[in-house]
């Protein structure tokens, strides 16, 4: 029985320093924002400078994907360090992807890089909708 409770005591205390480690690696937040009333993921990304792709990753277990579920005073992470997009452009009505890497000055290779969500046909982006469009690194 000893032994039992003595190999169980270990066991947990060796996930507990697991977790603590594995939370250490986590990439840091660069920037935070707190939501206000009246504020859902598009608006926040537009206000901030932030890609609405890249805020609903880095908060994805807090934020649903459809967004609803923000409340007034919850801390959301805009972005990683060294991972963080701020160069950023609201989609307008009618526009598509060759208007927005011309505006830009990007590629679209550039464009699905620094937004994975884009599809290849650019056929999944919004009015409202915020891109990163921040130049491919050097």
């Amino acid at each position: 029985m000893f032994f039992a409770k003595t190999l169980s005591a270990f066991v947990f205390a060796g996930m507990a320093l697991a977790v603590v480690v594995v939370r250490q690696d986590a990439p840091a937040c660069a920037r935070n924002y707190t939501v206000q009333s009246g504020d859902f993921c598009d608006k926040i990304s537009a206000e901030q400078n932030v890609s609405t792709h890249q805020l609903a990753t880095v908060n994805s277990a807090i934020v649903n994907p459809a967004c609803d579920n923000l409340f007034v005073g919850e801390v959301l992470c805009l972005g990683l360090v060294g991972q963080d997009c701020s160069t950023v452009q609201v989609v307008q009505s009618g526009q598509g992807c060759d208007t927005i890497t011309t505006a830009a000055n990007i590629t679209f290779a550039t464009l699905v890089a620094n937004n994975p969500n884009v599809n290849a046909d650019c056929t999944n982006i919004y009015p409202g909708e915020v891109l990163c469009v921040a130049p491919a690194a050097a």
